[in-house]
């Protein structure tokens, strides 16, 4: 490349070409473009067991454009036959809890066993940035490095209760790639978390000695969801205070209403971090799944929850389809603007907004 510098004109300037270099790197090799898979392939390669393709898939779940969105319909409605045969369990509890060390502890006890594990962590999203640290592998070390765990940490993206909006399709792909156990951890205990609860069948409540949560035992809400409560972090110096907790939990849930499955949750002891009382935990959760097929609950409360999404299924296309309205668009800046004026109440901004979009 000549530099106009050198011209004539510019008296007493010069540059010097430059040395060639294609990339900073030498070493460098671009890689290839991935190949757009068909249905056929995605569908081919789940029912195979490819990690790979699996994870492909789940970002297609994951994706807001309309096209990606088509198309992991169409893998979900494929793979639909070859689900609901693994166990699906939800960990919940309050931040520094402990639970994916805990998730971590439990998941290489079943690994050992033979069972094929996949864990959605739900990592909470930035309501500035909009943006995730998904880092929750970090956490999980001996899992992230087992053949037969699945990890896949996903964005809140804004949803309720700390689950990811797309957790109960992804749910469904790990079904169908083999993988009989499922983990589906929260970010934490909050009012929405009705929604994990309605896409597992045991939910588990994580809680800790000394933080005076065990005080809060007679409060509604989380604690009746909850068919099983452990305390964590019951070793050394703390074990007597877990012990304590337990039995202050115990207490606590004689007051509540009997449950619908006719199952009375325990409340035990361990450590995440030490591996200890696993057994006895895994033990509750088995008898629990054992309970409710006998009892007929457990095939009630996958119906019941099936039907629960078909609602939230509505409720979003409806939502998506308003928003995406060219009418609505085009009109809501306008209405906005009237309500913060106060020329209309927010209701009667809405019911017009509503009877524009039924136009």
């Amino acid at each position: 490349m000549e530099h106009p510098e050198n011209d004539a004109i510019y008296k007493g300037l010069k540059v010097n070409k430059g040395v060639y270099a294609p990339t900073v790197n030498p070493y460098f090799k671009r890689i290839p473009k991935q190949k757009k898979l068909s249905i056929t392939e995605f569908i081919e390669g789940i029912l195979k067991e490819n990690i790979t393709i699996l994870s492909q898939a789940v970002t297609l779940i994951e994706s807001s454009k309309q096209e990606h969105q088509q198309l992991a319909q169409e893998i979900i409605e494929k793979c639909l036959p070859h689900t609901g045969k693994s166990v699906r369990i939800g960990f919940t509890g309050v931040p520094g809890a402990g639970k994916s060390t805990s998730i971590d502890s439990f998941g290489m006890h079943i690994i050992r066993q033979g069972h094929k594990l996949a864990v959605l962590a739900i990592d909470p999203s930035s309501e500035r940035s909009k943006g995730s640290i998904l880092g929750d592998k970090t956490r999980m070390e001996a899992l992230s490095r087992e053949k037969n765990a699945f990890i896949r940490p996903s964005p809140t993206a804004g949803s309720l209760g700390g689950v990811a909006r797309k957790t109960r399709e992804t749910i469904i792909l790990c079904e169908a790639a083999g993988f009989d156990t499922v983990f589906v951890e929260t970010v934490g205990v909050g009012q929405s978390e009705t929604a994990v609860h309605s896409m597992v069948d045991f939910f588990l409540l994580i809680q800790l000695a000394g933080t005076g949560d065990e005080l809060q035992g007679i409060k509604r809400g989380i604690m009746e969801m909850a068919d099983g409560i452990v305390i964590n972090k019951a070793d050394g110096d703390n074990l007597e205070r877990a012990r304590m907790a337990a039995g202050s939990f115990r207490n606590a849930l004689h007051l509540f209403p009997p449950t619908e499955s006719g199952w009375i949750p325990k409340v035990l002891t361990y450590s995440g971090y030490y591996a200890t009382g696993i057994q006895e935990v895994w033990e509750m959760i088995n008898e629990y799944i054992l309970f409710t097929r006998n009892n007929g609950y457990f095939d009630k409360k996958r119906n019941e929850q099936a039907k629960y999404w078909m609602y939230e299924s509505v409720n979003e296309m409806l939502r998506n389809s308003f928003y995406n309205n060219p009418e609505i668009k085009k009109t809501l800046p306008s209405m906005e603007q009237k309500v913060l004026n106060n020329e209309i109440s927010s209701f009667i901004a809405a019911k017009q907004m509503i009877d524009l979009f039924k136009k």
